[in-house]
């Protein structure tokens, strides 16, 4: 009886034991092809630098670029290039509003001797300027992040610009600007190469349809969506540094500021996104980054500086300046030059109460 137990039971173990090989065979190939087939199924999300990385857009870029578009080509080739050191811009302004007494050739030799970037020293010619990119930090860090990262569509964006204010009627050539186009190309060119007249005007309104504010800007109070002209500055005191007016331009259809004849690249960016730069580190203002679309119609003030401090205090009339090409300290070429004026208003008021 013993015996056929064992008979019956054999051919049952055998057949289980055949069960759990087999069991454990298929486990190990599924185990083995879950390597290959798992990477197929990650999906990675972007980090949080990435994703602040975003590519700007043009609406975006257009308005970005709106209150220096209309700027001469070189000039605009300094700003777009200091821009990537906001950190020498608030240096440089507040050295000059320490050095105010410093002219002409005095003022080149000291600002020589400084550590900025050559764009920033260049900016030294144009005070005004410069006190602007101090006052308005993160537009200032935004445009540099921006040309870094997109310098193509910041340089178009100044053209598509440029298109509208002459559309509008606003951009033209007068006795302090050569206006040149060529085909989709619009060059802006001081009238005499050797005074540059910082443009006056509402970067919000100039463009003919109404511009909507960028996020925290500060500006001056002015009316109208015409351009106006403060003081003339000689720029020849300059140009026996290497970083003066003549080093300086765009290249228009290579998408890029030009230093030298040469391309200007970016340095690294000391920060990670436009979105925010921390302005109170500097002791004024409140940090603003891009961070939306700011109500259209508020419009609390314009756009208004030039040359010098106040150069331009009367809507519509000429100032009176300095004459003969001369600075306060005799130094030729280094001085200011009257003939301001008003010009444009092509576009009107757009139905806002200027």
């Amino acid at each position: 009886m013993t015996h056929r137990i064992r008979e019956m039971a054999l051919p049952a173990l055998l057949v289980s034991g055949s069960l759990v090989l087999a069991s454990m065979q298929a486990g190990c190939a599924s185990e083995a092809s879950q390597p290959d087939a798992q990477p197929a199924a990650v999906v990675t999300s972007p980090s949080p630098s990435q994703a602040g990385q975003a590519a700007w857009s043009s609406d975006e870029l257009n308005q970005l670029v709106a209150p220096v578009a209309l700027y001469p080509d070189a000039l605009v080739a300094q700003i777009v290039a200091a821009a990537s050191h906001p950190t020498e811009i608030v240096e440089a302004d507040r050295w000059m509003q320490q050095n105010a007494g410093l002219k002409g050739q005095e003022l080149a030799k000291a600002a020589d001797s400084q550590s900025w970037d050559p764009s920033v020293k260049a900016l030294t010619q144009f005070p005004s300027v410069l006190a602007m990119m101090d006052t308005n930090l993160s537009w200032t860090s935004a445009l540099g992040d921006a040309y870094a990262k997109q310098r193509q569509n910041v340089l178009d964006a100044v053209q598509v610009m440029r298109q509208r204010a002459q559309q509008a009627g606003n951009l033209k050539s007068t006795p302090q600007e050569a206006v040149s186009t060529e085909g989709q190309t619009i060059a802006i060119q001081p009238a005499d190469p050797d005074v540059v007249y910082v443009p006056e005007y509402d970067p919000w309104d100039v463009y003919g349809e109404p511009l909507d504010y960028y996020p925290g800007w500060v500006g001056g109070d002015f009316v109208g969506p015409g351009i106006a002209f403060g003081l003339g500055i000689g720029v020849g005191v300059f140009g026996g540094f290497g970083w003066g007016w003549h080093h300086w331009g765009a290249d228009w259809h290579g998408h890029e500021v030009l230093y030298n004849h040469n391309g200007y690249v970016p340095h690294d960016r000391p920060f990670g996104d436009h979105d925010h730069f921390d302005h109170d580190h500097f002791g004024h203002g409140p940090a603003g980054g891009f961070a939306g679309r700011a109500p259209l119609g508020d419009h609390s003030g314009g756009f208004n500086h030039g040359g010098a401090a106040g150069a331009y205090s009367s809507r519509g009339q000429p100032t009176g300046g300095f004459h003969g090409g001369g600075d306060s300290h005799g130094q030729p070429g280094g001085g200011f030059h009257g003939g301001g004026g008003f010009h444009g208003g092509g576009g009107g008021s757009h139905g806002r109460g200027h």
